[in-house]
């Protein structure tokens, strides 16, 4: 009976394994939130990573986070480094692109609980008296980030996120 049971589990396992290997090779999900503001309010808030604190998810799951600015003040070259409870991890994030409210690229690198790297970028677009703020990420997807999949939705989990840091920079934003 327990050979039986551990031949069960083995073939539930290599299942597992071959089924990871059929998921996406790269992430790619997005969120969109329209904001009552002028895009040249809305674009400081991301432009400066000082400013996330108004806005970040992750900023309030982890108040006691060490943070390390570097770099430029906001823009290109501007780094933020992050070391946190299980909630945020470590990582940086580099500002990499940046044209005056309409777009931002920010390099991520993770480092706990899993390493990562991959790109988030903000577009905004106006719409009458309003902005149109897209909160995209994509990069590689590693074999461990595949076998995750088989059980888990990122699109769903990440997305409650983006959904959350869009509200947040809605309210900062139309203060």
């Amino acid at each position: 009976m327990l050979k039986k049971i551990g031949i069960l589990i083995l073939v539930l396992i290599a299942v597992v394994l071959v089924w990871a290997l059929f998921k996406p090779d790269t992430i790619d999900f997005q969120r969109t939130a329209t904001i009552k503001a002028p895009p040249e309010k809305i674009f400081p808030l991301i432009n400066d990573f000082h400013q996330w604190k108004s806005w970040s998810p992750w900023e309030k799951r982890d108040p006691n986070m060490k943070r390390t600015y570097s770099g430029a003040e906001s823009g290109p070259g501007a780094v933020y480094q992050w070391n946190g409870n299980s909630e945020v991890g470590a990582g940086r994030m580099e500002l990499t692109e940046s044209t005056p409210s309409s777009h931002v690229a920010v390099k991520l690198d993770f480092i706990k609980p899993f390493e990562g790297h991959d790109v988030a970028e903000f577009t905004l677009v106006p719409a009458g008296d309003s902005t149109n703020v897209t909160w995209r990420m994509h990069g590689p997807n590693r074999y461990l980030g595949k076998v995750m999949m088989v059980f888990m939705n990122f699109d769903k989990m990440m997305g409650k996120d983006f959904d959350q840091g869009l509200a947040g920079l809605k309210a900062a934003a139309e203060k």
